[in-house]
């Protein structure tokens, strides 16, 4: 095949093909429990999540929230995949190597963001949220009292007691979350995120009509199974509230994936190794939204 600047033109728009294609097709879970926020600079601040106004009583004059001094800030990261395509194999017309690595960068660049949410919701028992606390803790302030949304009880289907010990009382935790005016905050929790290991009893959890013992499921239906594979432990287990437009954890986005490409003929790395270069570039970031909003179990106990 004659190498020209026509022929690396449809060489690389087949490859972009390719990864468009796999790109669309590939499935994600991130949007079932993160919320999607649009960056237009090199970082976002998050002060605001120290205080979300709710509607009150008009009496007298507007009760106005002032933003506490947390420091929260989210800074964005590149994020790149690349692959080499040697001008030899241009000239001999064996490109269809080629077709499946531009395949498996579009899938690549689809999970960035689940890969980004995983390690956040995984991370939660050690990394420190708006509070200045882990997300995932025992004491976290509301009006000068400790709260928490984390536990250590293993997610079991064995007998109704371990079951209510369990997910229920993580259920319980949530579902008693209040503000600063100890109004409830109305947490609805509708999914539970757990890692391959635990899939089975998630499911037979939200499923089966009665647990091991023979007692009655009195959890069944109550939350949508989401299976994380990258989950790093096998025993964690952590339900959410996704049902306000609010999400425990955010996925901020500079820019989305998109395909990139250096096809100049005549560029340093084609004159002096023979390779044109083609790949996907990203920026993002993610975060955690209100702690409120998640419980997190280690699965310990």
């Amino acid at each position: 095949m004659l190498v020209n600047k026509n022929t690396i033109a449809t060489v690389f728009k087949n490859l972009t093909a390719s990864f468009n294609k796999a790109f669309a097709a590939a499935p994600t879970v991130w949007q079932l429990v993160a919320m999607k926020v649009t960056s237009t600079t090199s970082e976002n601040s998050y002060v605001w999540l120290s205080k979300f106004p709710r509607m009150r009583k008009w009496v007298g004059e507007k009760n106005v929230k002032q933003l506490e001094a947390h420091q929260y800030t989210i800074i964005n990261d590149d994020f790149e995949a690349t692959v080499e395509v040697d001008r030899n194999d241009v000239e001999d017309d064996t490109l269809g190597i080629y077709g499946p690595q531009a395949e498996m960068a579009g899938m690549s660049a689809k999970a960035l963001p689940d890969e980004l949410i995983t390690e956040l919701v995984a991370g939660g028992f050690t990394q420190l949220c708006y509070d200045g606390q882990y997300f995932f803790d025992t004491d976290h302030a509301v009006n000068g009292a400790s709260v928490s949304n984390k536990g250590t009880a293993a997610l079991s289907i064995a007998t109704q007691a371990a079951a209510q010990a369990s997910y229920g009382a993580a259920r319980t935790a949530l579902r008693s979350m209040k503000d600063e005016e100890g109004r409830s905050l109305n947490i609805n929790p509708d999914v539970l995120v757990v890692p391959p290991a635990l899939e089975d009893v998630a499911n037979a959890l939200m499923t089966a009509e009665r647990l091991e013992d023979g007692k009655t499921n009195l959890y069944k239906g109550t939350a949508k199974v989401v299976v994380m594979p990258g989950l790093t432990s096998t025993t964690a287990w952590f339900l959410l509230d996704t049902t306000k437009p609010i999400k425990p954890f955010i996925l901020q986005v500079r820019k989305e994936p998109v395909p990139v490409a250096m096809t100049d003929i005549n560029s340093e790395s084609v004159f002096m190794h023979k390779q044109y270069k083609f790949g996907a570039e990203a920026r993002m970031a993610a975060g955690y939204g209100f702690w409120q909003m998640a419980y997190g179990s280690t699965g310990a106990a």
